[in-house]
């Protein structure tokens, strides 16, 4: 699966389908998107919060209206970045739920990258057939 296409089915597809399988490189070129996505976002609010501060405006106030612009990435796609996350974990045999870990420190998080580096369930398994890339 290539980076466009992956983009494509997380985003459009497959918004809040957190049933059946995601293969490695749907999964990985999704995340690659996603922080794209949020650090371009940040920098242009960030440039925007900058100009407006130069500029003399009141910052204060404007630097908190925009700072909440910030979030609309993670907002935005929240439900499919847990989806597909469920969906790789699927691929390899696991529960979706094993994504809460990430609330466990950084400890959490390095599991799940373990987890999700690794390679598919080769056919079927209780999650479904295999995804196809």
């Amino acid at each position: 699966m290539q980076f466009l296409e992956a983009i494509q089915t997380c985003v459009v597809k497959k918004y809040c389908d957190f049933n059946g399988r995601a293969s490695r490189s749907e999964f990985w070129w999704y995340f690659l998107g996603y922080i794209v996505i949020s650090y371009a976002w940040s920098f242009i609010i960030g440039m925007i919060t900058g100009a407006s501060v130069m500029a003399g405006m009141d910052g204060e106030f404007h630097f908190s209206a925009l700072q909440l612009l910030s979030y609309i990435p993670t907002i935005a796609l929240f439900l499919p970045t847990y989806a597909v996350g469920a969906r790789r974990l699927h691929d390899i045999g696991k529960s979706g739920w094993w994504q809460l870990l990430v609330f466990v420190c950084c400890i959490g998080f390095l599991v799940l990258i373990y987890f999700w580096v690794q390679e598919g369930d080769k056919g079927d398994n209780e999650y479904g057939p295999a995804p196809q890339d």
